[in-house]
């Protein structure tokens, strides 16, 4: 393709450097301007999961497609224990991976310094420290989440223990939603990922570490610090100024577990798609992603009224088949999901706002580290 006019991506997280990649190599000149000094800014090497259960095709092979290497470190994690609510585990099984362990921040090996890299290669121009006051000519806004409904709090660590994945679903813990130990050839990542409660953060986590220690045996060396934040939210048009707006800026991400890393590459490549065939970007994001953003939806709705009875049957169910099969069929879209699913999106909001944190005099992750003008 010939080359038209310059294409602006306002931030360089992976779904900015996704559509700058993809547009770059089909002969568009790019900028991706970020306005922290790296990649990765949010993160500090800690292990994330990027979800392969919500759609049939493998994820890996999903960004192959796209023109995405698969460049940065990953593990297949096939199996893994999951404790409800009673601290009972229960082993889950799936016969292709249901997550790729992945690490986050701006070390070699980690997803964000990988796809930096390939878009450098591609001949993408990516400009740090170089914060966007205002929009002008084509552009794509890419610039993370808005606000945080979900936070992580954990610590990062060394340790002799074996790989391994574990999760626990125990309000005292992680308030309407889980903690999470996952460790990978002598590293780890403990923390809480919580939906509510954000104020009393430390209480929860350090209830995380006392659990883990308990029933996982966890043992770290060196531990550091480290938390994050998701918005998720249902856009209208997920354009803004007539803009595309793409990954956690536009709130793509899953209202039940908080997976936000597949929508955001996948939007990042729906967004250059566009651009390149002069498509709609509102109908191919409505097409492809909000489907399954409002099964999401409606799956939280339901997590929420499940009570702790319902979450130990649904845990003991998913152990008794194959996991990720059983999650595909919880996130495919339904007549019953359909008829739900206003109900679910008036209700969905409310249990996501936290009055224990007022964002004045407090040191939750989101008032420390969000972007709050």
């Amino acid at each position: 393709m010939t080359t038209k006019t310059d294409i602006t991506i306002v931030g360089a997280g992976p779904s900015g450097l996704v559509c700058a990649t993809v547009l770059a190599r089909a002969g568009r000149k790019v900028i991706v301007r970020e306005w922290h000094r790296d990649v990765g800014h949010r993160f500090h090497g800690d292990f994330q999961g990027l979800e392969n259960w919500t759609d049939p095709q493998d994820v890996l092979e999903e960004l192959v497609s796209a023109g995405i290497n698969i460049n940065f470190e990953h593990r297949g994690v096939k199996t893994g224990i999951v404790f409800d609510s009673q601290a009972k585990s229960h082993r889950v099984y799936g016969a292709r991976p249901l997550f790729y362990l992945l690490r986050r921040g701006r070390a070699d090996g980690s997803l964000d310094r990988g796809l930096l890299e390939q878009a450098v290669a591609a001949g993408v121009e990516v400009r740090f420290n170089d914060r966007v006051a205002q929009t002008s000519g084509e552009m794509v806004l890419a610039g993370g989440p808005r606000r945080a409904d979900i936070i992580a709090v954990g610590k990062i660590f060394d340790t002799e223990m074996a790989d391994g994945a574990w999760l626990a679903l125990d309000p005292a813990l992680a308030p309407k939603g889980y903690a999470y130990l996952l460790v990978h050839q002598g590293r780890g990542t403990v923390a809480s990922c919580m939906f509510t409660g954000f104020r009393d953060q430390a209480l929860h986590l350090s209830e995380t570490v006392a659990f883990f220690e308990r029933h996982a045996g966890l043992r770290m060396q060196n531990p550091r610090a480290f938390g994050g934040f998701g918005n998720t939210r249902l856009p209208r048009t997920a354009l803004q100024g007539g803009y595309p707006v793409i990954g956690e800026h536009a709130g793509f991400q899953d209202a039940l577990a908080g997976f936000g890393l597949r929508y955001a590459m996948r939007s990042g490549r729906l967004a250059a798609e566009s651009i390149i065939g002069e498509a709609s970007y509102r109908q191919a994001w409505r097409k492809t992603l909000q489907p399954t953003l409002r099964t999401g939806v409606v799956n939280r709705f339901l997590f929420n009224m499940a009570g702790r009875r319902g979450i130990d049957f649904m845990v003991g169910h998913l152990a008794r088949t194959d996991t990720g099969e059983a999650l595909r069929r919880a996130y495919r879209p339904s007549v019953v999901k359909r008829l739900l699913f206003p109900l679910a999106r008036r209700r969905f909001r409310a249990p996501l706002a936290d009055p224990s944190c007022t964002h004045e005099d407090c040191s939750c992750i989101w008032c420390e580290h969000g972007v709050h003008n």
